[in-house]
């Protein structure tokens, strides 16, 4: 095991993560990981989230572990809704070209004399913020990437140039973007790298359904991808039972690659639930209670639950599909519908919709979805695919529903299907019908007995990836000793 040993002066790790709730979470299991190893951290938010993780949180909700500091630096946005998720690309490319400056002048406080914390010792940078290689550089101390999505989602995103310089992205014209059978959508991609068998182009991250050869979020994932070469090392929050074949792909073309995860299951076995640490939540929305006291009362595998991530938007319409496919089913469920969810307005569910679910039916803003999925009540969830999401649910041994809605979510929803064997996919356009029937076929069908079966046996592996001495352990062993506790980095270039 990776140990600092008294005469050493303490280590001083940076984490910063993207600002976004889908990579908060990883980014802050992993830094209580580093703490609990004798790590002084600081947790690096934009001032925009360090607001909202006050206000879900609490006032001193962040001050409550001694060596466990949280900083905040501007995202070089306008101010906007303080309970709104913000642009996507606006907010990647603002980051992408505002941050550095910011960082390094942080960074400069935090080793200026006067500082009450050790000097910064190595930065751990989350995959798509390669700005931070740069910081850590210009510093000269090591650095380390966490890829807190998929090994498939990232060797998607690494083959967007191929994709380019075989005429297959950007999309000719919006014709070539309609999601439909036989579309453009469906051709077949032979030669990608790392990819799975009958790979189509509907499986690659959702980016390249574009007709701009300069769209930013093409752009800035394809660059942001290939930068993950700079970085000493690659952490990547996954287990090799689950993405071997991929794995393998990505340690033949980046700096050594170390499966850490599931963090999350990491964290349960190394940070006891009493412990301040434990404390130190990243939801971005404040969660509501008696969730699962409600849970209690329910059978075991009888609740459909749903959670649509935090950026994942829709119109009322769909809304409504959703809502009455829901109804339809006959299934229990917890539903989370944030106050955002609903594009351009606010989510309004009929009363006639109240009634037909009343004493069947919770419906949520926010709430521990960990702990929701570990509930024996919960039989499927209902996801867009996230990658968190996804690891939470293997995790509990459910299986899932899968609405891709952007970026590696469609690449995640795939394997799913046809690799993991624990998912089914909900049409584009989805028709309250229809999701009834995928419902009942995920509770109680053929299909379900068989997706849960799978889920069990990843639950498992999972499970046995992050035992105390497994490999989840053993490689942030060697990110500790061989990075982020020598003396200096590379030099990054590109």
């Amino acid at each position: 095991m990776g140990s600092i040993t008294p005469e050493k002066r303490q280590p001083h790790a940076v984490c910063l993560p993207c600002p976004a709730q889908g990579h908060i979470t990883p980014v802050l299991k992993l830094a209580k990981l580093l703490h609990v190893r004798g790590f002084h951290v600081t947790f690096v938010n934009t001032e925009f989230n360090h607001r909202r993780l006050l206000r879900s949180r609490g006032p001193d909700a962040l001050n409550c572990v001694p060596g466990f500091h949280f900083a905040a630096i501007p995202d070089g946005l306008p101010p906007s809704d303080a309970d709104a998720t913000q642009d996507i690309p606006t907010l990647l490319y603002s980051t992408m070209t505002t941050c550095l400056p910011h960082l390094l002048a942080l960074l400069s406080d935090l080793n200026a004399p006067s500082s009450e914390t050790p000097p910064v010792t190595c930065l751990v940078v989350d995959g798509v913020m390669s700005f931070g290689y740069d910081a850590a550089r210009e510093i000269g101390v090591p650095v380390a990437a966490l890829w807190t999505a998929s090994a498939c989602g990232f060797m998607g995103y690494r083959n967007y140039r191929q994709l380019i310089d075989w005429g297959l992205v950007p999309f000719k014209d919006d014709a070539q973007l309609a999601d439909v059978d036989g579309g453009h959508l469906a051709t077949l991609v032979n030669g990608a790298r790392g990819m799975c068998d009958g790979v189509q182009l509907r499986d690659f991250p959702s980016f390249i359904r574009t007709t701009d050869r300069a769209d930013i979020l093409l752009n800035i994932l394809m660059r942001e991808a290939e930068r993950l070469s700079l970085p000493d090392a690659v952490m990547i929050n996954t287990f090799d039972d689950l993405e071997a074949t991929t794995l393998e792909t990505m340690r033949a073309i980046l700096p050594p690659v170390h499966t850490v995860g599931p963090l999350l299951l990491r964290e349960r076995f190394v940070i006891h639930e009493d412990s301040p640490l434990a404390g130190l939540g990243s939801n971005l929305w404040k969660e509501q209670e008696g969730l699962l006291e409600w849970l209690d009362g329910r059978a075991p595998r009888s609740v459909v639950y749903v959670n649509y991530g935090s950026i994942t938007v829709m119109t009322n319409s769909q809304l409504l599909e959703f809502a009455w496919g829901l109804s339809n089913s006959g299934y229990a469920f917890v539903w989370n519908i944030r106050p955002d969810l609903v594009k351009g307005e606010s989510a309004v569910l009929p009363p006639e919709f109240a009634s037909a679910v009343e004493g069947r039916a919770l419906l949520t803003t926010w709430c521990s979805q960990e702990a929701v999925l570990q509930h024996q009540a919960v039989g499927v969830f209902l996801t867009h695919s996230g990658w968190n999401s996804t690891l939470e649910s293997l995790c509990a041994g459910v299986p899932m529903l899968s609405w891709p809605f952007f970026a590696e979510q469609q690449t995640n929803c795939r394997y799913k299907r046809t690799e993991w064997g624990v998912g089914l996919e909900i049409g584009g356009e989805v028709q309250r019908d229809e999701l009834a029937a995928i419902i009942r076929e995920a509770m109680d069908g053929e299909k379900g007995r068989e997706m849960h079966r799978r889920a069990v046996e990843w639950k498992e592996k999972a499970v046995k990836a992050t035992l105390p001495g497994g490999p989840a352990e053993a490689n942030l062993d060697k990110v500790i000793d061989k990075v982020l506790l020598s003396k200096k980095g590379g030099t990054v270039s590109a």
